[in-house]
C-alpha cells in the first residue's frame, strides 16, 4: 500500500509589490499550520518523505507543521509542485522511490483539488462531499492506493481515506 497527502498551503497575504512565489503566510496562516501539523502526529499521519513547493509560503506551511511531528521525515524543495497543472503532480508523485510508503506533498490549488479528485475512486462520502465543496488553505487530502510501486498510482486508483481542514477540527474558518 502507499500513502498520498496532499497538504494545501496555509493562508497567506498578498502584499503589494511582492512576486507570487515570495508571498508569505498570513497570521490566520500562521495559526492553522501548526494545527495541521498536530494533527498530523496525533493521527499518526507520518510521512517518509516531503516533497515542498519551493514558494515561501509552502515553505513557511512547513516549517510550522514540521516541528510538531515527532520525527523529521526526508524532505525536498520539489519546483515541479509550484504553479503545476495536475498531469504534472501526478508525474511527481509518480516518479517517488519504490521505499516511500507514506509521502505528504505541499502545495497550491488549483492543482491539489484537481489531483485529489483525479485520483480519488471510492473512500469515504463525507469526506469527498467536503473536499467537492472546498479545498481551503490548509487542507488535507489523504489518499491511499492499494499499489506497491508509485508509478502504478493511476487515475480513480486511490480510496480517499479523509478530508481534513483547520475548520473541520474546530480550530478556525476555511
Amino acid at each position: 500500500m502507499r500513502r498520498l497527502m496532499l497538504l494545501r498551503h496555509a493562508k497567506s497575504h498578498w502584499p503589494t509589490g511582492v512576486a507570487d512565489r515570495d508571498r508569505p503566510l498570513a497570521t490566520r496562516g500562521r495559526e492553522a499550520a501548526p494545527v495541521m501539523g498536530r494533527y498530523l502526529a496525533e493521527e499518526l499521519l507520518l510521512p517518509d518523505r516531503v516533497l515542498i513547493s519551493p514558494a515561501a509560503r509552502t515553505v513557511e506551511t512547513w516549517e510550522m507543521v514540521a516541528p510538531m511531528l515527532p520525527e523529521k521525515p526526508a524532505t525536498q524543495y520539489e519546483p515541479r509542485i509550484y504553479e503545476a497543472k495536475v498531469e504534472r503532480l501526478l508525474d511527481v508523485v509518480q516518479d517517488i522511490e519504490g521505499n516511500v510508503r507514506t509521502l505528504l506533498l505541499i502545495g497550491h490549488n488549483p492543482g491539489f483539488e484537481e489531483l485529489a479528485h483525479l485520483l480519488t475512486g471510492h473512500g469515504d462520502r463525507y469526506a469527498a462531499a467536503r473536499m467537492s465543496q472546498k479545498y481551503p488553505t490548509c487542507g488535507l487530502a489523504v489518499l491511499d492506493f492499494a499499489v506497491e510501486d508509485w508509478r502504478d498510482v493511476a487515475e480513480r486508483g486511490g480510496r480517499l481515506e479523509r478530508f481534513v481542514t483547520p475548520a473541520s477540527l474546530g480550530e478556525g474558518p476555511d
